[in-house]
Formats: structure tokens, C-alpha cells, sequence
């Protein structure tokens, strides 16, 4: 049998990030082959992976990434806020949201995907990394924007590194404009979509049915005041425009200067808006609260 030495041991654990006494198990397991230490490592991966399915992934980060025309986002999604500034998960956030400007924001079909520079697919890659950073891990989405003649800019909140962090936005914008001018806008309107969180980008694309719910509110507060019926639809006819000032990104003040609407900054640009889009970082996922000493004391068989 191949003598097991530390080098090698610490050779495979470099390659494959996997943990010391598994890299020993799997030489001895593959009678000192590095590639088949590794391959056995994957096979073990796969079924430790599968026991960390059912772990609540909330953080994690948001990438972006941009190509001619055209921009991508994701969400990439693990256990603890530690895993966000492992070097792996951050080469493979990128590389999703890169993979998607060709693949599209279809999240099963990027899983399916070839993951680059490698001879597997993305969801492939997605559970090396389960196995070896030892998290739960999901791609929770994606969304890709084009335009015929513009730009796709992107913004990312506290960015940890260029095109990765928490809070991350794409914005579309048409025109015949230079690139720096159209980059330049697209930049502050991602500014103040990650501040002001519009839900619709014009009066028509608005939920019909929040709508309908607001206008319910706002009909019922009217009349607790007393006033006629006729009095009361004026009144909320004003507050919904007030309320398509909240929710509506072409009807919000811009924030950069406090007066004008985003509506007449992109016309005095000589731009169209045509879309944007806002990941924050595990909005809408469900929190489990965790007792961090009952969960040590479970892992090592005591209560």
C-alpha cells in the first residue's frame, strides 16, 4: 500500500477544500491516487450534500455581470453570512451570473448548464461546494435584461468585491447616447432603486390586485371621516396618485436631488427606461431562529 504522507494529504485538501481526516480517508480508500482520492471525495460529497437540503439558506450574496446590451443577476443562496466571503462561492456567484448573459434566467436550465472551465454542469459544481464548505446552498433566481440600442447597467450596495454583495440592481435604459452618459444614469437610477424599492416601473404595470386592495383602504379611511361619496372618490383618487409616487419608480422624486420625478430625468437624457430589476439578498425567505449552544451540544450527542 502507498505510504499516506501529510504532504499529500494537505495536497488534496488544497485541491479539493475537503476536510482533513476525509482527504486521509479517501487516500487510503484510493491507495494514494490524487484523482482517485478525489473522485471519491465528490461521491462522498454527493450524499453529505443531500443531508444539508433541508437547512435553511438565507444568506449568501447577489452577483451581476454584464455583456453588450444585456445584463444578468443572481441570488445564490447558503446557511451563515460567513460563506459570503469564502473565495469558492464567490468564483462560483460570478460565474453563474456570468453563465446566465448566454443561458437566460431560467434557474433550471442554468443548473443544467456547463459550468465553465470545467467538464460538469452547474448544479454539479453547486454540490462540490455544498460538500466541501460543509452549508446547504441553493441558486434561488435569476433575471436577464436586454435592450436593441442602450445599455444594462448594474448596481451593487456595499459591494464585497466588483459585481458581488447584497443588495444588487439592473436597470435598462434605451437611447442613442454615449456609453459613459448612459452607464452614469443607469448607475444612479440602481442608486435609487436600492433605496427606494419601487414594485412597478409605470402606473400600468401595477398589481391590479394590490390596487384593488389599496383603494379598498383608502375608500374605508375616507369614509370614517364622515364626508360625502362624492368627496370620498376624490380623495382617493389623490391618495392612489400619492400612492403610485411610493410604488411607482417613473412616478418616485428622484433622490439624488429631492425634486424632480424619475420620469423627467430620463426624458431630459433623451432615454427610454425600459426595465429594471432588484435582488435583496434572501428578501422573502423565511428565517429560522437557531439556539447556536442546543445545535453543538446536538452535533456531539449530548442535551
Amino acid at each position: 500500500m502507498a505510504e499516506i504522507t501529510a504532504s499529500l494529504v494537505r495536497d488534496l485538501r488544497e485541491k479539493t477544500g475537503a476536510g482533513m481526516m476525509d482527504c486521509k480517508k479517501a487516500l487510503v480508500e484510493s491507495n494514494g491516487d490524487m484523482d482517485a482520492a478525489i473522485d471519491w471525495l465528490r461521491k462522498k460529497g454527493l450524499s453529505q450534500a443531500a443531508k444539508k437540503s433541508g437547512r435553511v439558506a438565507a444568506e449568501g450574496l447577489v452577483g451581476v455581470a454584464t455583456g453588450p446590451q444585456t445584463g444578468a443577476m443572481v441570488e445564490i443562496n447558503a446557511e451563515t453570512d460567513f460563506v459570503a466571503r469564502n473565495e469558492q462561492f464567490q468564483t462560483f456567484v460570478a460565474d453563474v451570473a456570468g453563465l446566465a448573459l448566454s443561458v437566460g434566467d431560467d434557474v433550471e436550465t442554468l443548473k443544467h448548464a456547463d459550468y465553465p472551465g470545467s467538464q460538469h454542469t452547474v448544479q454539479e459544481e453547486l454540490t462540490r461546494l455544498i460538500a466541501t464548505i460543509g452549508e446547504n446552498m441553493t441558486i434561488r433566481r435569476a433575471r436577464v435584461l436586454r435592450v436593441e440600442n442602450g445599455s444594462v447597467a448594474t448596481y451593487m450596495h456595499s459591494a464585497i468585491k466588483p459585481g458581488l454583495g447584497k443588495i444588487g440592481v439592473l436597470v435598462a435604459l434605451e437611447g442613442a447616447s454615449e456609453p459613459d452618459v448612459l452607464e452614469k444614469l443607469g448607475r444612479q437610477i440602481g442608486m435609487h432603486v436600492a433605496a427606494t424599492r419601487p414594485d412597478a416601473l409605470d402606473v400600468s404595470m401595477v398589481d391590479p390586485s394590490a390596487l384593488v386592495r389599496e383603494k379598498a383602504v383608502l375608500s374605508e379611511q375616507a369614509r370614517a371621516s364622515g364626508k360625502p361619496e362624492a368627496i370620498i372618490e376624490k380623495m382617493v383618487q389623490g391618495r392612489i396618485q400619492k400612492y403610485y409616487e411610493e410604488v411607482v419608480l417613473l412616478e418616485q422624486v428622484w433622490v439624488h436631488d429631492g425634486e424632480s420625478r424619475v420620469k423627467q430625468v430620463v426624458q431630459k437624457a433623451g432615454l427610454v427606461l425600459k426595465g429594471f430589476e432588484r435582488f435583496a439578498l434572501g428578501e422573502g425567505i423565511e428565517k429560522q431562529a437557531s439556539d447556536f449552544a442546543a445545535e453543538v451540544a446536538a452535533a456531539g450527542g449530548t442535551t
